[in-house]
């Protein structure tokens, strides 16, 4: 099985990175392909909206986006992990998510589906992180990661949130956080 990890937070180490590398451990190295990428260590614009793939479903911006676009459309699991700031994504992982308007063009507007030629449905899975109490802490990032999920042709499978969590390594402090990530990696993997 490939799949693709995405590290969104723009802090090395941070609560996020922790928890996905938590749900990692939880398959099986030996036997299946993984991917990481850690968008605070790429380069990349976010979305110009020049419209361009529009015409083509091909992005024009060249930078490392077109590392991580070959992995997107060939794998079988896309695990993304990100704070919330303000009730939504940080701004790395929300400009990735922007960058995929490429295959929302690929889909909707020229009508070719990013899961042409896959054989099951590709899962994915959200981690996240928010530091407020609030109720509604994380309406705005899974509203957001679905429909990402969606112009991508990916089933959203699960996701894990964690409210209260915000100093560095704080998900450490968690009583079941890192298990439970583990064990949703069994999980997804083993369904």
């Amino acid at each position: 099985m490939k799949i693709t990890a995405i590290y969104g937070s723009p802090r090395k180490d941070g609560n996020t990175d922790l928890l996905l590398d938590a749900y990692l451990k939880g398959i099986s190295q030996d036997k299946h392909q993984i991917t990481k990428f850690y968008l605070r260590d790429m380069k990349f614009s976010p979305c110009i909206e020049c419209e361009q793939c529009y015409d083509t479903g091909i992005c024009v911006l060249e930078d490392d986006m077109k590392q991580l676009y070959p992995c997107l459309t060939d794998t079988d699991m896309l695990v993304l992990s990100s704070p919330v700031f303000f009730y939504g994504l940080n701004a790395l992982t929300k400009a990735m998510v922007d960058r995929t308007q490429c295959f929302w063009a690929l889909k909707y507007l020229l009508k070719r589906k990013p899961s042409a030629g896959r054989k099951t449905p590709v899962k994915g899975i959200f981690l996240s992180v928010g530091g407020s109490k609030g109720k509604r802490n994380f309406e705005g990032v899974l509203l957001t990661t679905r429909y990402f999920f969606d112009a991508l042709d990916i089933d959203f499978t699960d996701h894990l949130l964690f409210q209260q969590i915000d100093n560095k390594g704080e998900i450490n402090n968690h009583p079941t956080a890192l298990d439970d990530a583990c064990s949703l990696a069994k999980k997804i993997i083993d369904a």
